[in-house]
């Protein structure tokens, strides 16, 4: 069977050796998480890692726990610059539920800088734990990089693996601005989402959280929804329940909420959806909720740039052409938050 090493936890594995699988989530046949996985050899000891700075521990009190330098951690370099830092100066931050959503935000970003006429923004991606907790699982970020798209991927919380590790939400936004110098930030988990379909018992809930730190830290945040045409649940048709709670319920700060507004669809699909998405999203704003609504264009150069970028987009096993709500919605979160940049 295929199945999945993390050299930096488990060591080299070569051909023919033997080794112990975690075959829990494949037997199961979860979507994102459904991989065999290494967890050590059984023929020989893994090498120990060499000795290096650092002392923060992620996915803690695990057995493959790993020690990583922190961003913050007094030994690093950025820890003088970090150690009073207290405010994102307006620095828009873009919260999404899906990991999906990154590739099309930095799409909608970059849109609308192109059309603009100025340069693409400096982006930071602050990776939190409620999915994968290696930032190595996501082909996303990698792509993303490797395009030039992303200046870095910081891993938070028990997540890491990412271009630096931070210890809280609140550390990564404040490094992604004055370590990185990121113009945009995005905060999402990584790849894989858990729910129950119970109101409250979605890994998602964080996004509200983000909101709440990103506010906290005088940054200017932006509430990305989470909208699907194609999934065949109620809760999640038009904007899902995951974002009418998180940042319906759990976000105590205001934030900008993009809409998206489809052309005319001459089939009707995008129509319809429209109008469901601007009656769900208006318990969000005035006079029931916190935050503020703003329409933006989703139309089809928009969409043409969606198509362009450098990575697969994927969101619950569906791509642009099957669920393009999905892209766009999570891409107008990038538009908007471009207009915020000095």
């Amino acid at each position: 069977m295929r199945a999945l090493a993390y050299p930096e936890l488990v060591g080299d594995i070569g051909v023919g050796a033997r080794v112990l699988l975690n075959v829990s989530a494949q037997a199961r046949g979860l979507g994102t998480g459904g991989y065999a996985l290494v967890v050590a050899r059984t023929d020989t000891l893994a090498t120990d890692p060499p000795a290096g700075p650092g002392h923060l521990v992620k996915a803690r009190y695990t057995p493959l726990q790993a020690m990583v330098l922190g961003v913050d951690d007094q030994e690093s370099p950025h820890h003088a610059t970090l150690r009073d830092a207290d405010d994102l100066d307006g620095l828009p931050v873009v919260v999404a539920d899906l990991h999906s959503a990154v590739p099309a935000i930095v799409a909608g970003a970059r849109h609308a800088a192109a059309r603009a006429g100025r340069p693409a923004p400096r982006v930071a991606y602050v990776m939190t734990d409620g999915g994968a907790l290696p930032a190595w699982f996501s082909r996303t970020v990698a792509g993303l990089r490797e395009a030039g798209w992303l200046e870095s991927c910081i891993t938070t919380g028990q997540s890491f693996g990412g271009d630096l590790e931070a210890v809280t939400v609140h550390t990564g936004l404040l490094t992604a601005r004055h370590v990185v110098g990121a113009e945009l930030v995005i905060v999402a988990q990584g790849p894989g989402n858990l729910g129950t379909g119970t109101r409250w018992g979605f890994s998602g809930v964080a996004a509200g959280e983000a909101v709440n730190a990103a506010a906290t830290l005088h940054g200017r945040p932006v509430a990305s929804l989470r909208v699907s045409g194609a999934d065949q649940r109620e809760r999640h048709l038009g904007v899902s329940h995951h974002s009418l709670t998180a940042y319906g319920r759990v976000a105590l700060a205001p934030a900008d909420v993009p809409v998206p507004r489809f052309d005319p669809d001459p089939h009707g699909g995008l129509d319809a959806l429209g109008h469901r998405v601007a009656d769900q999203v208006a318990s969000l704003a005035a006079p029931h909720g916190r935050h503020r609504l703003v329409d933006v264009p989703a139309d089809a150069d928009l969409l043409s740039a969606l198509a362009a970028t450098p990575v697969r987009l994927s969101t619950m096993g569906r791509g642009l052409e099957q669920d393009p709500a999905a892209f766009l919605a999570a891409a107008v979160a990038g538009v908007h938050a471009t207009t915020l940049l000095g």
